[in-house]
């Protein structure tokens, strides 16, 4: 790959969103400046610690500066910024462009407990003279660092209101109680996930304080160009080295168990030093055990290592196309279960600093090992792989719902919180001068017939739905596809919905793993060994997953259906032709080559029709759309179809609806072929009940109001006494295959455990 080649997971172009924040109306804006009084900027006071949550606050301070006539800017640097042994990363500020109003020496050496306590109660000491200075009328402060407390402790106590960004979030070691502190001090709270303002709320924080924007660092890094990325690599790693064959590591000492990360340490660079890749090594941050962790990388001879390059800091964009471009990246780091995800790039967390964070299927956690073989393996598992990119923690957005958030504020309102303590207010959307969207799913529906496309929200509901004729070819297939799930995308705004992913129903045998049809019947033609994850992954920015539609059908029933709550059930659809899929002990079943569940090809008589399959007798042979429709066809061919109160058009296509309209005015042979086709489905579903027992059976699609009473009548003559008892009952959902599609992005856990 050349040094001119395009950035290898191509960055979203300017969002939706984006232009729907920059078209919103500024009378609401104009209303609380009123109330401020007389058009009163908002003086706001960004106080910064450490590389890391300079990478988070930057976009913020950038929106702030680039709108001076409602804005202040007031920043003040602390911390590790300041020190030589960290890279005096406040210099990387001087580079934005911002002026920096104060510099507080805060940090005490020592790199151990005390020389963290001692830290916090000298930054206590200094900045209560910077505040009154400064007379901020807001503080943004973000994260869980014990500098940061220090910050929200000041503000809270000389009665300036604290924005706190990325609260509510869960990971390990005292981080989680530093962060957790900080939210109860704050007085605004700007969170990342879903899950992160559900435990705001549970904090008692007031919902209409808490803003879900997502993380600010993502609106750079799905925004990051940098087609000379080569030259990035080269200058940190040496010449010789090709993208995603190189590894970054980050990690951390755990403050609450600095032995043994230490440990963990030790073994994380002996992996590495079998695994023989080039790597590029971070030094750690300045918490307790930090100076134990640079002893163990100066022992192992890791700065002169021909294989390491040892640096103290890489500028966020730089670092950026390095965590873009590499075959892996290894450590403890937040940055590699959060901003990494954006790229796909695979990750390996290690030891417990980052337990309950939210992660993307790029992610592999390794919690504990007491040797190098562990981390050696999870490194073969990973090294140069290409995930989905991941928009868990932003959809590159979030300085513009922050910066309105802002505005909203209202400087005349009593300073003192005010904590909603339970009943939890039930958190269905966000206030409407907040946030507006609703998360949801881009739902796909590839059926033998038509293509479709819907948006589904979190409830179930079909907000928005388009149909196409599916083409016959395979080319024609994937760009309607494209197309319709990006104008999907695009409307989502309009209706106000964030779309978190794609979730693809599809006929044939699937490889949901991989996201790749593996085979199809004659119903879809061109559809084997079709990836379908990558193309629409690579063109939406969007996690992608697939499944044989059949499975989502049960998947929809689990999650919006009668399945709900019931722990075995299957369920059967009966359309153009047949499918099903098994819940067993609440989850589906997939098989060994993913083949479980293909009802439609039960063989229920050795001598029956022939099946789109190849085989013959299989209940699609008799019960599916197709199979009544060529039934119909030989009746009308013998002018045996047509009956009084029948009546067709001359070129008007024969179909199962004319067979069952036969039937119901009376035509004894029509009623023949469904009683067939009733019974065929009825044996099929006493095999079903005699190998998997299941107490649940759903019956779903055009069909199966036809079928229901005939499943029951051979249930009732030809099973086992022990599985009569079953309920049969027919789907009351109306798009069985969208919402499973829908369910398959909205009920996906990332996280990963090895």
């Amino acid at each position: 790959m050349g040094t001119n080649a395009p950035l290898r997971r191509e960055p979203l172009a300017r969002g939706p969103h984006e232009v729907y924040f920059k078209n919103l109306s500024k009378q609401k804006q104009k209303e609380v400046m009123e109330k401020n009084g007389n058009n009163h900027k908002l003086r706001v006071c960004v106080a910064t610690c450490n590389r890391a949550d300079y990478s988070k606050l930057a976009p913020i301070m950038f929106g702030i500066k680039a709108e001076p006539q409602f804005f202040e800017l007031d920043v003040v640097v602390l911390g590790s910024h300041l020190i030589d042994d960290y890279g005096n990363t406040y210099r990387m500020i001087e580079q934005d462009d911002f002026d920096i109003h104060t510099r507080l020496h805060t940090i005490v050496r020592g790199e151990d407990e005390a020389a963290m306590v001692e830290s916090v109660g000298l930054a206590l000491v200094k900045l209560p003279d910077v505040l009154n200075r400064l007379k901020p009328d807001i503080m943004i402060v973000h994260g869980d660092r014990f500098d940061a407390l220090a910050l929200a402790t000041s503000a809270a106590l000389m009665n300036i209101r604290i924005l706190h960004i990325e609260g509510g979030e869960v990971s390990g070691t005292i981080d989680d109680s530093i962060r957790h502190a900080i939210t109860k001090l704050a007085h605004y709270h700007v969170c990342c996930t879903r899950s992160a303002e559900q435990h705001l709320i549970a904090m008692c924080e007031d919902h209409d304080r808490i803003l879900l924007a997502g993380c600010p660092s993502y609106d750079k890094l799905l925004s990051a160009k940098n087609k000379d990325y080569m030259s990035i690599i080269r200058v940190w790693l040496g010449e010789d080295v090709k993208t995603r064959d190189y590894i970054v590591a980050l990690q951390h000492p755990v403050t609450t168990d600095i032995k043994h990360s230490i440990k963990m340490f030790e073994l994380t660079l002996d992996a590495l030093i079998s695994f023989n890749k080039r790597t590029l090594v971070l030094f750690p941050n300045v918490d307790a055990g930090s100076k134990e962790m640079v002893r163990v990388m100066r022992k192992k001879g890791i700065e002169h290592h021909p294989n390491f390059r040892a640096v103290k800091h890489v500028p966020f964009d730089q670092f950026i196309q390095l965590v873009a471009h590499a075959g892996c990246m290894i450590g403890n780091s937040s940055c590699g279960v959060r901003e990494v995800g954006a790229f796909g790039t695979p990750v390996i967390n290690l030891g417990t600093r980052q337990t309950g964070r939210e992660t993307g299927e790029n992610v592999l956690h390794v919690r504990d090992a007491d040797t190098q073989d562990k981390i050696l393996h999870a490194l073969q598992l990973q090294f140069g792989k290409q995930y989905p990119c991941s928009k868990i923690y932003g959809d590159g957005n979030a300085v513009p719902r922050i910066l309105k958030f802002l505005k909203s504020i209202d400087l005349k309102e009593p300073l003192q919180k005010k904590f909603c303590f339970p009943p939890v207010k039930d958190n269905i959307s966000q206030d409407i001068d907040h946030i507006l969207e609703t998360q949801s799913a881009l739902a796909v529906d590839l059926g033998g017939t038509n293509l479709r496309v819907a948006i589904v929200s979190m409830k179930g509901e079909i907000v928005k739905k388009y149909t196409q004729l599916n083409p016959k070819t395979y080319e024609d297939r994937l760009e309607l596809i494209l197309k319709m799930c990006v104008e999907a995308a695009s409307e989502a705004v309009n209706v106000n919905c964030r779309i978190l992913g794609v979730g693809i129903s599809t006929g044939g045998r699937v490889n949901p793993r991989e996201g790749i049809v593996l085979h199809s019947t004659k119903l879809i033609q061109e559809w084997s060994s079709v990836d379908l994850r990558t193309p629409i992954s690579d063109a939406l920015h969007l996690p992608v997953w697939v499944d044989n539609d059949g499975n989502c059908a049960a998947l929809a029933e689990r999650k919006f259906g009668h399945g709900k709550g019931v722990e075995n059930f299957v369920t059967l659809i009966t359309g153009t032709g047949i499918g099903g899929g098994i819940i067993h002990q609440h989850e589906l079943i997939h098989g060994s080559s993913f083949c479980a569940a293909e009802l439609g090809h039960i063989v229920v008589s050795l001598d029956g029709p022939e099946c789109l399959c190849g085989s013959q007798g299989c209940i699609e042979a008799y019960a599916s759309g197709i199979a009544l429709q060529r039934e119909a066809k030989k009746l009308h061919d013998d002018d045996l179809l047509l009956v009084e109160g029948m009546s067709m058009k001359k070129e008007e296509i024969v179909s199962a609806a004319h067979l069952i309209q036969a039937a119901k005015l009376g035509n004894t042979k029509a009623e023949s072929i469904l009683r067939t086709a009733g019974t065929a489905l009825g044996l099929g579903v006493v095999n079903v009940l005699h190998t998997v027992n299941p107490s649940l059976v759903i019956l779903s699609g055009v069909l199966a109001n036809h079928y229901v009473n005939a499943v029951k009548d051979v249930i009732n003559r030809q099973a086992l006494s022990s599985v009569k008892t079953v309920d049969v009952v027919v789907s009351n959902l109306a798009d069985p295959a969208l919402l499973g599609a829908a369910s398959l992005v909205l009920d996906y856990t990332t996280r990963r455990i090895y």
